[in-house]
């Protein structure tokens, strides 16, 4: 690849009126502008749906539970499969109202922000 020497570069014009204050200060970007009352707003959807999909995995694994024992009757095949849909089901259940009970605990480091909010 051959290198090219001959190219001149111009500097790019820098709009002081936009960015900056008169005094050579940067202004601060709307964009990450963020409220302390922002972080405390309480999901309530997402944790109701964190619950549901807490009970319903627990629910699931114990149908699974005891197709596994024989308590109960139906296919090993069965019992595979709702082992499978649990798991799936508890993980992001147990997962969301894990961080859900930390925040409202106070505990350091966890926010209702962290859980996303629909």
């Amino acid at each position: 690849m051959a290198s090219r020497r001959n190219i001149q570069y111009n500097r790019l014009a820098v709009d002081d009126d936009d960015d900056y204050y008169g005094d050579g200060r940067r202004r601060p970007d709307p964009r990450f502008d963020y409220s302390p009352r922002a972080l405390d707003k309480v999901p309530w959807k997402s944790i109701c749906l964190a619950l549901f999909l807490l009970a319903l995995g627990c629910f699931v694994l114990l149908l699974s539970y005891f197709i596994f024992t024989g308590h109960m009757g139906g296919e090993l095949e069965q019992a595979y499969g709702l082992l499978f849909i649990g798991i799936i089901c508890i993980l992001p259940g147990f997962y969301e109202t894990r961080i859900a009970y930390y925040s409202w605990r106070g505990a350091q480091g966890y926010r209702f922000s962290l859980i996303p909010d629909y």
